[in-house]
């Protein structure tokens, strides 16, 4: 099995698919699978674009709504992670994955699937400490605060993550688990990001929470963006441990290394993404906690024993199959021939495939739970200033970039 990774996609689809089709001619290979590691920019139409935390002069449709509308079909099974410039509307609605196009699969805020007999799990979002133990208070439409803090990584979907015990071949992380750059070359690394040295010197270049994971789940393969260059360490977990082979890859610009083929031993295809028995037993013997308010899940009376919940997943997934509900165009897409649509198109808030996905497991719906509330418990969605002054240094910037970054994409430049 051959599957393709890429770093930061920013809407860029149309080159990325050309670039490994390209790929595919010159090399005489077939990639049965691409993954991005976050930055998708899912938007779907105008009102989406709300909801992406870039500067103005950066808000572009780009090319995701051309496969959320049918007029393209993505060329290779998608599955893709949350970042920090998402169209993060869209990707609450998801919140458990599902299908954010036809072909292109969101593995949720948190998540593990199956693509053949090959497991791949991620986490969404960036690591920001202020946030890390509150709940998912927020809710679109955002204000200026929200619109930051709704993709900041939370303890609750890191907890999850943290109880999977069969192996993980395959982990996806946006921001990278903080002291990777201690397994690299991180003299070469701060040459061309020089303002890197510091925070790797002060441990605080990249997210502890991806750390604890890393430690945990000791996959053989981790890839992650966020940074926009490429950098490569190995990982070993104790002395004969397991090895963990880190790469982190830039975004879809010409001259940059954002893409990497890697080949894996696996079972004959053809391959089709599937749930996770695992993962499901998770998902609902956490669900009873979920916090949708700012305060954090109380986890002191959670039962972590899994072994019911995970003859009741397998004998529920025997009944019906292990393949994700179907794709549904929620809103409309945008159309190029107007100027603005005339459509409402905020749409509606719950997804089919989410309210499928939870009748299956039988759990309750609540994502749109209006009780929501800011850190301070009243029903004004907080600021930063509320918890004080703190070194902002997770966010990378859309607009960290070259002078030639207006350019697209080439074939020859992956």
């Amino acid at each position: 099995m051959r599957i393709a990774v890429e770093g930061c996609m920013h809407g860029d689809l149309d080159n990325v698919y050309k670039t490994l089709q390209y790929m595919e001619q010159v090399q005489n290979i077939k990639i049965d699978l691409l993954l991005c590691c976050g930055d998708f920019q899912a938007v779907r139409n105008e009102y989406d674009l709300k909801s992406l935390n870039v500067p103005p002069k950066y808000r572009a449709m780009n090319s995701f709504w051309k496969y959320y509308s049918g007029a393209e079909i993505a060329p290779y099974p998608t599955i893709f992670i949350g970042g920090n410039h998402e169209a993060s509307n869209y990707l609450w609605e998801l919140y458990y994955g599902g299908w954010a196009a036809p072909n292109i699969y969101f593995l949720g805020v948190a998540g593990v699937v199956k693509f053949g007999n090959i497991r791949i799990g991620g986490l969404s979002g960036i690591y920001n400490a202020r946030h890390y133990r509150l709940g998912h208070y927020e809710r679109p439409p955002y204000n200026e605060d929200t619109i930051r803090s709704v993709y900041h990584v939370r303890e609750y979907d890191v907890q999850k993550l943290m109880q999977v015990e069969e192996p993980i071949d395959i982990f996806l992380s946006h921001d990278w688990p903080v002291g990777i750059t201690d397994y690299g070359n991180w003299k070469q690394l701060v040459k061309f990001k020089p303002f890197f040295e510091k925070e790797i010197q002060e441990r605080r270049l990249g997210s502890k929470a991806a750390a604890e994971l890393l430690e945990k789940l000791k996959p053989p393969y981790w890839f992650s963006a966020h940074l926009h260059c490429k950098f490569a360490a190995l990982v070993q977990h104790g002395e004969g441990g397991p090895l963990t082979k880190f790469l982190a890859l830039d975004k879809c610009l010409p001259k940059r290394k954002f893409l990497q083929v890697i080949e894996l031993e696996a079972q004959p295809g053809p391959y089709e993404i599937h749930y996770d028995e695992e993962w499901l037993a998770i998902t609902r013997r956490f669900h009873e906690i979920f916090p949708s308010t700012a305060k954090n899940a109380n986890y002191g009376n959670l039962k972590l024993q899994m072994q019911d919940c995970r003859q009741w997943v397998q004998s529920r997934l025997k009944e019906r199959g292990a393949k994700p509900f179907e794709f549904v165009q929620t809103v409309p897409c945008y159309d190029p021939s107007r100027s603005v649509s005339n459509s409402p198109l905020a749409g509606c808030n719950r997804n089919p495939q989410t309210e499928s996905l939870l009748k299956f497991l039988e759990l309750p719906y609540l994502l749109d739970d209006t009780s929501e509330s800011g850190p301070s418990g009243s029903s004004i969605p907080f600021s930063d200033s509320d918890l004080g002054s703190f070194v902002n240094s997770e966010d990378i910037q859309i607009d960290d970039i070259d002078d030639g970054d207006e350019e697209t994409a080439e074939p020859e430049d992956a």
